[in-house]
């Protein structure tokens, strides 16, 4: 009989403003544009043996902006992209809900963290979470994880307006994906 899978640590990635640029709400695939060093950075992530998981909150869905469709078509044109520069993302998983929805699912509740970690035996307490919203940080302690907030998509305006008022700082802060990979890889496992 084989033995059950050891829990290992993932990297969660927030998909717009940390793997591709932040446009708002992004209503149509032509509008999708990743980070040129995002395929590179995420590679270094595989290569050292992270699973990577996509998770990222969708409202655009719910509040009627655009089908789920849409969400689904993009993604599988950043795997593609991905999958071009030699890197993939092991999962993808989005909250297409708004706040008022209640969800368990919705950033900063750790409800697709906890899917992933089932799914793919993690342990969410050596996991990353990388973002460019104070939601991703808070996601993080959620999960007892450790958060990175980079400065590309939101993040250096959430940085300069907001996080003096922060109930709680994120473990590092990086330029972009590229420097979060970085600082991921010299962390102790």
């Amino acid at each position: 009989m084989p033995e059950p899978q050891a829990m290992r640590p993932a990297v969660f990635l927030d998909r717009d403003g940390t793997i591709a640029e932040e446009v708002g709400y992004l209503n149509h695939a032509s509008r999708f544009r990743m980070f040129p060093f995002a395929g590179a950075a995420i590679r270094r992530l595989n290569e050292a043996g992270f699973p990577v998981i996509v998770v990222s909150n969708q409202s655009g869905v719910g509040r009627g902006y655009f089908p789920e469709s849409l969400v689904q078509t993009v993604n599988e044109l950043m795997i593609e992209q991905l999958a071009a520069s030699g890197t993939r993302v092991d999962a993808l998983y989005y909250c297409p809900h708004t706040s008022a929805d209640n969800c368990d699912c919705r950033k900063p509740k750790i409800g697709m963290l906890e899917r992933a970690a089932r799914e793919h035996s993690l342990d969410l307490g050596r996991s990353f979470v990388v973002g460019d919203r104070y939601g991703d940080i808070e996601l993080a302690r959620r999960a007892r994880a450790r958060g990175v907030l980079v400065r590309s998509g939101y993040g250096e305006g959430e940085l300069t307006w907001h996080s003096a008022k922060w109930p709680s700082q994120p473990d590092f802060v990086a330029e972009d994906l590229s420097k979060a990979a970085d600082w991921i890889l010299r962390q102790p496992r």
